[in-house]
C-alpha cells in the first residue's frame, strides 16, 4: 500500500503541487471553491499530512509528550483530557505514556519522548526523586511539571496549595462541629506530607487530637482505600469524620463502609480530595476540596509552549488556589 501524497492529489485535482499546498496552508492566493474542492478530495483520497518530514523542515514537531503514572487513576485521566484539550487548541498534537510502575519505567518513557523529538514535556512525576532521575532528559527539552509540590527545586511546575486545601477541609468539618476527624492515606511524597501537614496544622490550631491512616500502596486509588478502610472499620469507631487525602481513597472508604453497614453520613461524615468526576455522581456526591485539573493543565501547558515557542529560559512555580465542593456526605452534628 502506498501513501497518498501532495503530488497524488494535485495530479487528481488537475491543479499545480504548489495550488494544492497552498490550499492546504489556507493562502489568500487561492479561491474559496479551489480551496473547498481540494479539501474535499484530500478527504477523499485519505490524504494525511507527512508531520515527520515538516518537522525536518520546520524543526519542530508540533508534539507534547505527557507522562503520568496511571491513566486508569480518574484524576490523571481528567488532568490528560484538558492538558490535550489545551494543547490542541494551540496547534500542538499530545503523545501519552504511563510511566508506572516505577522510577525505572517512568526514565523509560522519559528517554521514549526525548527520541521521538517531542518539542516539550509535560510530567506528573511518580515522586519527588523523580526530578534528579530524570534530570538529564529533561535539560533536553522544555518540561514543565504537574501536580507534585516542587517548590524547593529550580524546575518549571504547576502545582494546588494542598496544605491549604486540607486546612480549608478542616475549616469545614469544624464548623460542622466535629472534633474527632481523622486523616486517612497519608503517602511519603512530598505532595501528599503537605496534605497532611495542613491537617496537622489545623488540628494544633483548632486543639483537637491528631489521628491519621498511613498508606504504604505506591499511589492512590479504590482498591487500595477500600482495603485500608476495611481494616480501619475492625476497630471501634470512635471519630466522627474522616478526610480522605484523595477522592479515589474516599470511594474505596465507602464502599468498605457499605458492606460493614456503616451509614455516611449519618454516622459518619467523609470528606475527600480532588473532584474527581464520579465524586458528583449521585449516589456518591462526595464533599471534597476541588484540586481544578482543567485550570492545571491550561497553565501548565501556557508555559511550556512559552519555553518551545519564545525561548523562555528559568522556570516558575505555579500554586493553584483550592476551593470546598460541598456536598451531602458530611453532616452537622447536633
Amino acid at each position: 500500500m502506498k501513501n497518498v501524497t501532495l503530488k497524488d492529489v494535485a495530479r487528481a485535482a488537475g491543479v499545480s503541487y504548489s495550488t494544492v499546498s497552498r490550499s492546504l496552508s489556507g493562502s489568500p492566493q487561492i479561491g474559496r471553491e479551489t480551496r473547498e474542492r481540494i479539501l474535499r478530495l484530500c478527504d477523499e483520497m485519505g490524504y494525511t499530512k507527512n508531520y515527520v518530514a515538516c518537522s525536518m523542515v520546520m524543526r519542530r514537531t508540533e508534539l507534547i509528550g505527557l507522562v503520568v503514572p496511571s491513566i486508569d487513576n480518574q484524576f490523571m485521566a481528567e488532568l490528560a483530557y484538558h492538558a490535550e484539550m489545551s494543547a490542541r487548541a494551540r496547534g500542538y498534537n499530545l503523545m501519552l505514556c504511563n510511566s508506572g510502575p516505577d522510577l525505572r519505567q517512568e526514565k523509560a518513557v522519559v528517554k521514549l519522548l526525548v527520541g521521538r523529538q517531542v518539542d516539550g514535556m509535560l510530567i506528573v512525576p511518580q515522586e519527588h526523586r523523580s526530578c534528579e532521575e530524570l534530570r538529564v532528559y529533561t535539560e533536553q527539552v522544555p518540561t514543565v511539571f504537574l501536580s507534585e509540590d516542587l517548590r524547593d527545586e529550580p524546575l518549571s511546575c504547576v502545582t494546588t496549595d494542598n496544605t491549604g486545601a486540607t486546612y480549608l477541609a478542616m475549616e469545614y468539618l469544624r464548623s460542622l462541629g466535629h472534633r474527632e476527624i481523622l486523616y486517612f492515606g497519608r503517602r511519603h511524597t512530598v505532595t501528599h506530607q503537605l496534605r497532611a501537614e495542613g491537617y496537622l496544622r489545623a488540628c494544633r490550631d483548632m486543639g483537637l487530637t491528631p489521628r491519621i491512616v498511613d498508606s504504604s500502596f505506591p499511589r492512590s486509588s479504590v482498591a487500595g482505600g477500600y482495603e485500608l478502610a476495611r481494616e480501619l472499620f475492625t476497630k471501634p469507631l470512635d471519630y466522627t469524620a474522616i478526610l480522605a487525602s484523595t477522592d479515589s481513597n474516599a470511594l474505596g472508604i465507602l464502599r468498605a463502609a457499605d458492606e460493614l453497614g456503616i451509614r455516611v453520613p449519618e454516622q459518619l461524615s467523609l470528606m475527600g480530595f480532588d473532584n474527581i468526576a464520579s465524586a458528583a455522581m449521585p449516589r456518591i456526591d462526595l464533599t471534597t476540596v476541588e484540586q481544578s485539573k482543567r485550570e492545571m493543565a491550561l497553565q501548565a501547558v501556557e508555559i511550556l509552549l512559552d519555553k518551545i515557542e519564545r525561548g523562555t529560559q528559568g522556570y516558575v512555580h505555579q500554586i493553584l488556589m483550592p476551593s470546598l465542593v460541598k456536598r451531602s456526605s458530611c453532616r452537622a452534628l447536633t
